[in-house]
């Protein structure tokens, strides 16, 4: 005990020799002080975690909130154990204030700490797909940041921080003009908040930044894209709501995903039906009534006199075309993967040099990429193969076997 008594009352002796041995025991204090501090929190709380079920928990772990908030634990020793050394008033105060902002601090960041666990914990309910509020967590951590500076700043220096909020109304053009985008960003995530623009998992497009692809998050400052390549493309916040984009939400939700796709029909196959042709297609199942009606109808139209019958032009008759669309519209209709609840038409486009365009216009009822490219696939493949049956062709631009054949018939014929 009188060894013990003397080490204490050598430690208070204002000697240099003192004065350094005692910083350094309290330096090395707080030194195990952090390494058991955060060796128990890590082993109790850790252990305590794992027999939990809750999810709160694990996210304060994941955000290492129990670890920062350990570090208050050296402070507090170096904020206390400097006082017992023979340092001179000016000094201690000096290290003392040091210490005070040093906990300000790790009390700001234990605390944006918390406020990500709470967002990781609010994103795992249903609603949080439709209502992030990670953007808001970020005004809200930086805010800490900027109080906690002022705070830490005030202990430092041994001010009040109102000496230093007063000062923040003449610096408010400044701070306008460091936070500009910041400020921006905000309002624009109170815009897509409000009228549910964008949501994390809809399929967004905006050509101007190269972005086609699903939504992975939506922060403060930046929306991140991951394209159908699998590359991510980063868009700031207020240039989402500052310009326009597509937004591909309504077609997953309606079911439906739409096929406007068209083929050209060499004009020159376009003719007018004779009996002959309307007998082979009343065979048709898809438009034995459909014939039959036409029939009745031409009957009557006949009956009803008029005109010289025997003119051709003086006739109302059927033509292919016509009776092509609409085998295309009844095959539709009657397709098990053709959304039967939305638009669904077969109509001609005006004419072009390459043809006439015979446009399909419908949705299928599964919105998956894969499925609809297969489903769009599968009835194209039979329209097109279905199409010689009608006497009709296919417009394409002549290849280099066209004009082989060509020059080979011409040849057989000069020979």
């Amino acid at each position: 005990m009188k060894t013990l008594r003397s080490v204490f009352a050598w430690l208070s002796e204002p000697t240099l020799a003192s004065q350094a041995v005692g910083v350094g025991l309290v330096l090395v204090a707080a030194w195990v002080a952090d390494w058991v501090a955060r060796r128990v929190l890590s082993a109790v709380v850790g252990r305590l975690v794992r027999r939990t079920t809750t999810g709160w928990d694990d996210a304060l772990m994941r955000r290492r909130v129990f670890h920062r908030l350990a570090h208050l634990v050296p402070a507090l020793v170096v904020y206390y154990g400097i006082q017992l050394v023979s340092l001179s008033d000016s000094l201690t105060a000096m290290i003392m204030r040091g210490t005070a902002a040093a906990m300000v601090l790790i009390g700001a960041t234990a605390a944006t700490a918390f406020l990500s666990a709470v967002n990781d914990i609010y994103e795992l309910r249903p609603e949080a797909r439709n209502r992030p509020i990670k953007g808001f967590v970020q005004v809200v951590q930086i805010a800490l940041f900027i109080i906690g500076g002022i705070v830490a700043l005030a202990a430092l220096l041994d001010r009040s921080p109102l000496v230093f909020l007063s000062g923040i109304g003449a610096m408010t053009a400044v701070l306008l003009l460091i936070f500009r985008d910041t400020i921006l960003s905000f309002v624009a995530s109170l815009q897509m908040g409000s009228y549910d623009l964008v949501r994390v998992g809809d399929w967004i497009s905006v050509p101007q930044y190269g972005a086609d692809g699903d939504v992975i998050d939506i922060a403060l400052h930046t929306v991140k894209v991951q394209n159908w390549d699998k590359t991510i493309t980063t868009i700031p916040t207020h240039k989402l709501v500052d310009g326009s984009f597509k937004n591909w939400r309504g077609m997953a939700e309606s079911g439906g995903r739409r096929i406007k796709r068209s083929l050209s029909i060499d004009m020159n196959t376009v003719r007018f039906l004779d009996e002959a042709d309307l007998d082979n297609f009343e065979r048709f199942a898809l438009l034995g009534d459909y014939i039959r009606g036409k029939r009745q109808e031409l009957v009557e139209d006949a009956a009803s006199g008029g005109a010289d019958a025997d003119v051709s032009a003086n006739r109302r008759q059927l033509t292919n075309l016509g009776t092509f669309r609409t085998y295309i519209e009844n095959y539709l209709r009657r397709h098990p993967k053709v959304h039967q609840g939305m638009t669904l038409m077969v109509r001609q486009l005006d004419s072009t040099p390459e043809g006439l365009p015979l446009e399909i216009y419908a949705f299928t009822n599964d919105i998956d990429w894969g499925v609809y490219e297969g489903i769009q696939a599968d009835i194209f493949d039979h329209i097109l193969a279905v199409a010689p049956e009608f006497d009709l062709r296919v417009f394409q631009q002549p290849s280099g076997r066209d004009f082989e054949a060509a020059l080979g018939a011409t040849h057989r014929a000069e020979g």
